[in-house]
Parts: C-alpha cells; sequence; structure tokens
C-alpha cells in the first residue's frame, strides 16, 4: 500500500501524461442531471462552505457548497490553485478518477478488508490506528478538526494544521502508512452496502479477505450508486464524526469529490512497476 495518500504532483504527473480530464472538471450533462436547470450544469465540484454562526448539526447541507469551478486544480475553488500544495493529498476526485490514476501507475485501489488491515498495523482491536488513546501523552496523532463545528473560522487548529496538511506530517503507523486517521478521506474500491458486515456475520466464521458486495445500497439514498471511503478528514471531529477511528466507515457517491476526500493505492505483490510513476 502506498505510504502517503496520492498527491497534487503525483496526480498531476498522471493528467499531464494522460491528458486525462476528472469529473469535476468536464461539464455536467442533461442525460446525468435531467431536471437541473441548464444554468446549473457548470462544471465544479463540492467545497466545505462553513456558516458565519453555529447551526444544527443534523442538516450537513448548511456547511457544504457546489462550487463552479472547483477541482483537483483549484482546491476551493476558480481563484485557488495549487501553488505550495504540491505535497498535499489531491482532492475533489471522484471514484473513476481514482481508478483511473491507480490503473495508470500500474497499481489498483485497497478493497476494504485490506485498508483497514493496513491502517490497524497489526494492532487489534484498538480504536486508533495508532492505539488507544486520541492524545497519547498529550500529542495529537492526526489532522482532524479541533474547535467549534462547522463555524468559519472554528478550526482551531491545536493539532497544527487548520484545513488540508501536506501528507506525512504525524508519525506513521506500525507498517509505516501515513494519515490513514484524518487529512482527507479514501475511496476504496468496495461497493457500499450498509448491511454487508451484518450478512457476513450473519454467515457464520471468520470471512477471509472479503472483497465486498456486488452492488450498492444506501436505504436513505438506494437510487445513488456508492463505494466505500475510510479514514475520515481533517473535518472529522467528536461534535459530529469520529471516523477517523480504524474501524469505522464512510461512503460516497461514486461521480461526486469534495475538498476532503483524495485516495491511496496498493500494489499486488511481485508488480513491477516504472519508478518514474510510483
Amino acid at each position: 500500500m502506498d505510504a502517503t495518500e496520492v498527491t497534487n504532483e503525483q496526480f498531476e504527473q498522471f493528467a499531464k501524461s494522460t491528458g486525462y480530464v476528472t469529473v469535476a472538471e468536464r461539464k455536467p450533462t442533461r442525460e446525468e442531471f435531467p431536471t437541473a436547470p441548464a444554468e446549473n450544469l457548470v462544471a465544479g465540484s463540492v467545497v466545505f462552505s462553513p456558516p458565519s454562526r453555529p447551526v444544527p448539526l443534523d442538516d450537513h447541507y448548511q456547511w457544504w457548497s457546489y462550487v463552479p469551478g472547483a477541482n483537483w486544480r483549484h482546491p476551493t475553488g476558480p481563484d485557488s490553485d495549487l501553488k505550495g500544495r504540491e505535497k498535499y493529498p489531491v482532492v475533489h476526485i471522484a471514484y473513476e478518477d481514482a481508478a483511473a490514476y491507480a490503473k495508470w501507475a500500474g497499481k489498483r485501489l485497497p478493497t476494504e478488508a485490506e485498508w483497514e488491515f493496513a491502517a490497524r498495523g497489526g494492532m487489534a482491536a484498538k480504536p486508533y490506528a495508532w492505539g488507544d488513546e486520541l492524545k497519547p501523552g498529550g500529542k495529537w496523532q492526526a489532522n482532524i478538526y479541533q474547535g467549534r463545528f462547522p463555524v468559519k473560522g472554528g478550526d482551531s487548529g491545536e493539532d497544527g494544521f487548520v484545513g488540508i496538511a501536506p501528507v506525512a506530517q504525524f508519525s506513521p503507523n506500525a507498517y509505516g502508512l501515513f494519515d490513514v486517521g484524518g487529512n482527507v478521506w479514501e475511496w476504496c474500491s468496495d461497493w457500499y452496502r450498509a448491511d454487508y458486515y451484518a450478512t457476513l456475520a450473519a454467515q457464520g466464521g471468520v470471512a477471509r479477505n472479503p472483497q465486498g458486495p456486488s452492488s450498492s445500497l444506501d436505504p436513505s439514498e438506494p437510487d445513488q450508486p456508492k463505494r466505500v471511503q475510510r479514514g475520515g478528514s481533517f473535518l472529522c471531529t467528536e461534535q459530529f464524526c469520529t471516523r477517523y477511528m480504524v474501524g469505522t466507515r464512510g461512503k460516497g457517491e461514486v461521480r461526486s469529490g469534495t475538498n476532503h476526500l483524495g485516495f491511496r493505492c496498493v500494489k499486488d505483490a511481485g508488480k513491477q512497476l516504472d519508478p518514474k510513476r510510483t
């Protein structure tokens, strides 16, 4: 497994080599969104847009906005760029974008089981990738959210970062993997089903290297195909989302990205790769 999340400079090499255009850079089509007004069919992506005052936490649309012109090259909108962000994780990556990069690099996306096995670093039944305590010895171990969520300016940056951080700013886990908790969410190859693990448990015995279900089903949005996301992000907080805990799961519609969603890849043992592309 890659030691870090794929960075902007790595993804830029892929885009330059292939001419690949991400989902967020393409104009949405009428076929995809038949009821949307024509003026809304504009290329862009979803960006964390915190309100100026506290809001109830039962409606996430209060702090997310679709921003025209937002994409991996312009992470917070058309006026932003990647200068000084070369080592930051690439974001606004839809599932097919991540899969295309992985294929180009001679790799693939991890299954959910592979991701969790690697993230645990050989430690079983621990809540965090680094052990039992969120802040062992009073020291932050991941880039997550501290302060009042989701208020504008509410992230106090006690962990050293307000918002997204460059990769590998915290200690790796026992397998040498960085940022398996926090910073950005990471795509896994599994379809998302809320009942998948209950189904495995009902079969009895131990599920060895499960590959995920054959189809997606999110009861809250059954018509939206979704894949699993893991690891949490810089927006995870005990006030709303504690999915930097290693055993927790996320989900995402396959053609959507945000400014806290990226990925990392895995390489099957024995496969030889071009070192310039890894």
